[in-house]
């Protein structure tokens, strides 16, 4: 029985490289296993007023099929739509990004006239951090974008990362953060990545700030095999290590959940080009490749990828690529020369090894029958002892001070602090620290735990004096606080 793939071709050049993609793909037999079913999402579901940019039919195929493979898609500029690329990635919980860059024959780059070969994964957090999207507008000066990370989905993509680094004998995995700045949320993600890492104890944990990441993968990308990021953080990492290796013309791209994973070119639909038969479909197959070895069709993908690089590494380009004295072939011409190369090996760069034939692996998980709740830490004892109100204000911090501190008289809870923009402005600070119409007042217990209804009430008075923009709880967890300083505090 064959296996059923979600397939959607994409918008601009999408429908030209998917239609290459699917022709090499039939060549080398992959469609004696597999079937691809086209479903609608992108540009056209836009046009018909579907927000999330795709049918209901195609969400039903993907989700009977557990996978996808598309092409670039277009997000319409303004309206309401979302990204939905994003969108996919979080409805089926495609948790960990996996991509992975090689240097390739025939692609120039100032690493590969150096002599320097690239060959380096880079796993991403997919559905967390600010792609949450949870925005609002606080005050008239003032927009806020909540950063969400959790102990459960950082595991998840750590144990991701490790079991890829342990199949393909990576002795040294990285994290990328910026924990020495947001203490909070990438200290958790940083925390949990070497909790999960003890568990591979052949493989080696390292940390990198991401601002020194970024430095080093420019002057020394050998360095590094595999980097686990939080989900903004990959996403630019990601691209910067394409841009390592030609762009992100070379660059596959696999999103992987427990139930749905999702196979797509990450480069944009090109417009300019679409329809003119000149588009280069490498990073499609590239990232079809990932699609068949998920699959565990590594036979079919190691004789695709030697008859990609023997192509390569002959000369045989695009447009957008290779040495300006060979003339350029158009997508169909590049697609029948990979063909034509269908079991040969390269002979500049290492053959992939042929692997041996046998039965697809994957099996397709039973349909959850509800929303799970996943969890990381349980039996913690919590403690509420104070709040932090945000307020919209142009007074001064002491002014606010004044009146804030009269208002809370009488209540278990104390004020204790102000700060503006992150930095504190009261009781201390300075008068250069320029404010924003945004302010936190933290409160804090006068003496001992709290109740939540003792915090609501004190809301409830500060809210008859002043604009509450918004409002969290101060708790700590078995004894430690679950909370930040102020700069300056």
């Amino acid at each position: 029985m064959s296996l059923k793939i979600a397939c959607a071709a994409g918008d601009g050049i999408g429908p030209e490289i998917m239609a290459a993609t699917l022709e090499l793909f039939a060549a080398a037999g992959v469609t004696r296993t597999a079937e691809f079913v086209p479903v609608e999402m992108g540009a056209g579901e836009f046009a018909k007023g579907n927000t999330r940019g795709m049918s209901d039919a195609c969400v039903r195929t993907v989700e009977d099929c557990g996978l996808l493979f598309k092409g670039p898609m277009e997000t319409p500029k303004g309206g309401g739509g979302k990204s939905i690329n994003v969108t996919a990635r979080k409805l089926w919980n495609a948790y960990a990004n996996y991509r992975v860059f090689k240097t390739l024959p025939g692609v120039e780059t100032v690493y590969s006239k150096a002599g320097i070969s690239i060959d380096m994964a880079i796993v991403r957090e997919n559905i967390e951090d600010t792609y949450g999207g949870v925005e609002h507008r606080l005050s008239s000066d003032m927009v806020q974008c909540k950063r969400l990370i959790s102990a459960p989905g950082s595991e998840q993509v750590h144990r991701f990362a490790f079991e890829t680094a342990r199949k393909l004998k990576i002795g040294r995995v990285h994290c990328g953060h910026k924990a020495n700045i947001m203490k909070m949320t990438d200290g958790l993600f940083l925390d949990r990545f070497r909790a999960v890492g003890a568990g591979y104890p052949e493989i080696e944990c390292a940390d990198v700030i991401v601002d020194a990441l970024c430095m080093n993968l420019v002057l020394r990308p050998q360095q590094y095999r595999m980097v686990v990021l939080p989900n903004l953080q990959g996403d630019i990492v990601s691209d910067l290590v394409a841009g390592l290796v030609g762009g992100l013309g070379f660059a596959p791209s696999a999103n992987i959940g427990n139930h749905i994973s999702i196979f797509e070119a990450v480069h944009g639909t090109a417009p300019d080009i679409a329809g003119k038969g000149v588009a280069n479909p490498t990073s499609l197959i590239l990232s079809g490749l990932m699609l068949l070895r998920h699959l565990c069709l590594f036979k079919e993908a190691s004789v695709v990828e030697n008859a990609l690089l023997t192509t390569l590494e002959s000369g045989v380009h695009t447009g957008d690529f290779g040495r300006k004295e060979t003339p350029p072939v158009g997508t169909a011409a590049f697609t029948r020369a990979i063909i034509e190369n269908l079991g040969n090996t390269p002979t500049t760069v290492p053959a992939v090894p042929e692997a041996a034939e046998g039965d697809h692996c994957f099996v397709r998980p039973a349909r959850p029958t509800g929303h799970q709740v996943i969890r990381t830490f349980t039996g913690v004892t919590s403690e509420v002892v104070g709040c932090d109100i945000y307020l919209d204000s142009v007074r001064a911090p002491a002014e606010l001070a004044k009146d804030l501190g009269a208002v809370c008289e009488g209540t278990p809870l104390k004020l204790t602090l102000i700060s503006n923009r992150g930095t504190q402005v009261w009781p201390t600070g300075s008068v250069f620290t320029e404010c924003v119409d945004y302010y936190r007042v933290r409160f804090e217990s006068r003496a001992g735990a709290l109740t939540q209804a003792a915090c609501v009430a004190l809301l409830d008075r500060v809210a008859e004096r002043f604009t509450v923009c918004s409002y969290e709880l101060l708790r700590t967890f078995d004894g430690v606080k679950g909370f930040s300083l102020a700069q300056g505090q």
